[in-house]
């Protein structure tokens, strides 16, 4: 026989009490009745979890649990909440999720519905401005080695911009007045919110596309983190690193730093710096060209006075020269003068001796035979000449 205690007694006592006047409902009733009363005490919670079994279907949602040393909860970022959150997911993070409790009736389940999430610790923008350059130093994107030199003379230049906003007036301005005869184009992008991204990347190839354009450069005025975000993202990043043409980055004021800036060939400071790296001075380029005739004209004036001077020399040593040679000539000339003194006629007849030729004739008689008695001969001396008249021959 079964024995029961008092205290057992009590028990199902109070059991069959309790089960009396509890009204039987079906489980979807009782379903509902626990979803409205979480969905309504929870529908504004905040909460600090590690990352764990994270999961990105095609569906867009972000499926995810949030865990600590005690307990976990599963959790949702349904696709709209989710293209809103700047950084990259990963397991093991530690973040702050805001949302709801959200009750799934058929599987019986509570979730956390997030609609903002953050990395604990840090700003969620920040922290995906860190990601990006991790990913994008890694690829190469920001090597100084690939970086291109401005053409220092531009011709034609596309300025990616709002065309509406005070980054293209102080651009235009200072590009007027510094070189005029530039030519510059607008290419009109959104600079920020949704969408902006890829307008002004589409606006770099559009560029791309224009012929006879130096470069291009991306401007806009200072903002917000949030304001310049467009400047953050990949899409700008791999636009500006595809660009066959240099790109000169002028995002925000002088603190700001984006990811363009990075990936950019020039940076500039600001819109008005851009413009000023973008084009020469025209007068300090005028003051430059006169300088550069003054040098001239003295390098000239220079170079002739030392072609004078050259010249001056060159007509001393070849005087001097001119000289040394006539002296040696005449020198050899008195020899040979003196040489053909001692063998002239005229200097054997000066010794005393004389020459004979028949009268009118220039034929030296060198034997008596050679003449006829009665004929002329002329006997010429070291001073003076003789007629005769042969009268005797003689062998």
């Amino acid at each position: 026989m079964t024995r029961l205690s008092l205290f057992d007694h009590f028990d199902r006592a109070e059991d069959e009490d309790t089960s009396a006047s509890t009204p039987i409902c079906s489980v979807g009733e009782l379903t509902a009745r626990i979803k409205a009363t979480l969905e309504r005490g929870y529908a504004d919670v905040a909460v600090r979890g590690e990352i764990s079994g994270l999961s990105r279907p095609r569906s867009g949602h972000i499926y995810l649990k949030l865990k600590d040393d005690t307990a976990q909860i599963s959790a949702v970022l349904w696709k709209s909440d989710a293209e809103r959150v700047r950084f990259d997911l990963e397991d093991g993070q530690a973040v702050q999720a805001w949302g709801k409790i959200a009750v799934y009736a058929p599987r019986g389940e509570y979730q956390l519905s997030i609609r903002k999430l953050e990395p604990e610790g840090i700003g969620a923008l920040e922290l995906a401005f860190r990601q990006t350059v991790e990913r994008l130093t890694a690829e190469g994107l920001f090597e100084p080695a690939r970086k291109r030199p401005l053409p220092r003379f531009p011709k034609r230049i596309v300025v990616v911009t709002s065309p509406t906003g005070a980054a293209i007036r102080d651009f235009l301005q200072i590009v007027n007045r510094r070189w005029p005869s530039v030519e510059v184009l607008i290419a009109p992008a959104k600079v920020q919110g949704l969408g902006a991204a890829a307008e002004v990347a589409e606006a770099i190839a559009m560029a791309n596309r224009i012929s006879g354009v130096d470069f291009v450069v991306l401007a806009r005025g200072g903002g917000s983190l949030e304001d310049l975000w467009a400047f953050n993202e990949e899409v700008v990043a791999r636009a500006i690193f595809g660009s066959r043409l240099p790109v000169v980055s002028a995002i925000g004021h002088e603190t700001d730093v984006t990811v363009a800036d990075l990936v950019a060939d020039i940076r500039a400071l600001t819109p008005s710096e851009a413009a000023e790296r973008s084009v020469p001075d025209l007068e300090e380029v005028r003051r430059h060209i006169e300088r550069l005739g003054q040098r001239l004209h003295q390098a000239g004036r220079g170079r002739i006075e030392d072609a004078r001077h050259q010249l001056d020399r060159l007509k001393d040593r070849l005087d001097r020269s001119i000289g040394r040679d006539l002296d040696a000539r005449r020198v050899k000339l008195g020899r040979a003068a003196a040489s053909l003194e001692a063998l002239s006629p005229l200097g054997v007849l000066s010794r005393g001796y004389s020459v004979t030729t028949r009268d009118g004739q220039s034929v030296l008689l060198r034997d008596s035979t050679e003449v006829s008695l009665g004929d002329m001969i002329q006997t010429r001396l070291a001073s003076g000449s003789l007629v005769s008249q042969v009268v005797d021959v003689r062998s």
